[in-house]
This record gives C-alpha cells, structure tokens and sequence, in this order.
C-alpha cells in the first residue's frame, strides 16, 4: 500500500520549498521536517486503512492526533522527540490550511508531552584547555593534527558551531578580527577572533599540503576532500577518553564552555546571545541555570535591598 497520496507529497515537498526559499530553513531541518510529517501522514495511512488526500487530511480530528501521540510514544520514541515532531507536524498544517482554506484546531489544539528541559554541559576552562591539547596529540601527522585544534579552538574561542566553522573557506584566511557566519536558517552574525583562535588556524595553513583558493573549503580531509564533522567528532571521542572526561565532552560542548565562560566573566546575556547567533533570548538563559550560585551572588552584591 502506498503510504502517502500524491497530492498529500504534492503538498509536503511545496511546503519544504516554502520553508528553503521563504523561511530560510536549514537543510538539516528540512530533512527532519520531511521525515516527522511524512511518518505522520503514514500513520494516518495505517490508521484509516487508505492513504489520505487533503480533503481527508484536513478532517483529522483530535482523537486522530492522540491516536497517533499515543502510537508515537508506544513505539519508544522520548517526550521531547515527540514534541519535536508534533512542532513540525503543526508547522506543517499551519501552512495546508491557509493554502487549502481549512480550519487546523484539532492539529494546533493538541498538546505536546512535557519533559525537562537539557541544560548544556559546558567543560571547566581548564579541561577545555586541557582537551585542546590533548587533540594535538592523537595524530601523528602534523598538519592533520594542526587541522584539528584549529577547529576545536574556533569552536571555543568563538562560539560556533561545528558546521559553520567547517564552512569556512580559503576567503576567510587569514582570519580577519571579526568573522560573518552564516548561521542557521541564513541568520548573519558578526564574531570577534581571538588571537589564540588565528594563530591555530595560521599554523594549520602553514602546515596543509593542500592549496586553498577563496572559493576552497578551509578544513580539508586527509583525500583534500572538505573535512567531514564525524573526524573532528572521533578525535574529541579520543581525547576525552584519555582525559577522563564524560561522553557530553563532544564538539557542541565547546560551543556551550564558550558562552558559560564568557557568562561567568561577567558578559552580558544579550550580547552572548548575538555571538551565538541564538535567534530565541530564552535559549540563551539555559546556561544562567548552568552556574546558578554565581548569579546569586551577583544578586546578593548588587540588589539595592539584598
């Protein structure tokens, strides 16, 4: 049995290129999106005994969303993964209707599972450092192990996340003060260099046997092919298991020890939220729960009635 009607993946792939074109959605969201609407769209396959067109699509009711929650977390999936998916799901029929000229309640009513929020685990500055040095080691190459720390050092000292510092190119070198990232969903944002930051990045140049033109990716596999993430991944992986250091010690938590240190030297909520290219204040207010005693003495010593 086909799972999906044609005119309901007519529907979905005209709403993913609205998403690119119009949203500015990443692609990794979009691969996410397609894959949470169509298992959505397949349930409802199952359910009713046919694969369904708009007109029947429209007509969901809420006890079919509940049927479906309740199949979704049968079948193992977490609180938080279904509520992701019943986002992507209401995003999706937000648009059917108003293309359609259908009223979405039973979709947009229907509530998501409540589950605890993750808060970053951000390393202590010294196993930061530590970890970086650690990297410098697990390749007896040296320009590949100069690739590495340069790329670990650029998601620490400047916040970004591991795709945008391997979308750098030859263009970008040598490191200007400030780098424009290009974030997600297209979001530009300027992010200062620290010298520790371009100097690594100096070094790996010097040591690449590759030629990088402007147009050439910055970070290069050992073929000279663009570097993939699951490299820079492995060799956190090697370090952190000879450090000692717990499995949360990944390329994301550099990125999480870059906004918790600058938040622990005092930097200002707002202007860490713009360096992270955090488009939501409140993501960015996970981490003041990471260091909750130092923001109550912060309190204490500068309330006017503490």
């Amino acid at each position: 049995m086909t799972l999906i009607s044609p005119a309901a993946g007519d529907a979905l792939e005209t709403w993913l290129t609205h998403q690119r074109a119009l949203k500015g959605a990443a692609e990794n969201t979009l691969t996410a999106y397609r894959g949470d609407v169509v298992e959505f769209l397949s349930f409802l396959t199952a359910h009713k005994g046919e694969p369904q067109g708009l007109r029947a699509i429209a007509a969901i009711s809420l006890s079919d969303m509940r049927s479906w929650m309740a199949h979704t977390r049968a079948a193992g999936v977490s609180p938080r993964s279904l509520a992701r998916k019943l986002s992507a799901v209401k995003v999706f029929y937000r648009w059917l209707a108003e293309r359609e000229g259908f009223e979405p309640t039973a979709v947009l009513s229907a509530r998501a599972p409540k589950f605890r929020n993750k808060l970053p685990r951000p390393l202590a500055e010294d196993a930061a450092r530590g970890l970086i040095d650690a990297i410098e080691l697990q390749s007896e190459t040296p320009w590949v192990a100069a690739r590495d720390v340069a790329v670990v050092t650029l998601l620490w000292g400047c916040g970004l996340r591991i795709s945008e510092a391997l979308s750098l190119t030859g263009a970008d070198t040598p490191l200007p003060d400030s780098l424009r990232i290009a974030g997600k969903g297209g979001k530009e944002r300027l992010v200062p260099v620290l010298p520790a930051a371009r100097d690594a990045v100096d070094t790996y140049v010097r040591l690449s046997p590759w030629n990088t033109g402007p147009e050439d990716p910055l970070f290069r596999g050992v073929r000279g092919g663009a570097l993939a993430p699951g490299a820079i991944q492995k060799v956190m992986a090697q370090a952190r298991m000879q450090l000692g250091l717990p499995s949360s010690a990944t390329p994301h938590a550099m990125r999480h020890s870059f906004a918790t240190h600058l938040l622990n030297a005092g930097g200002d909520l707002r202007a860490i939220q713009e360096l992270l290219g955090h488009a939501s204040l409140s993501t960015t207010q996970a981490y003041t729960a990471v260091d909750t005693a130092r923001l109550m003495d912060v309190y204490d010593r500068t309330h006017p009635r503490s």
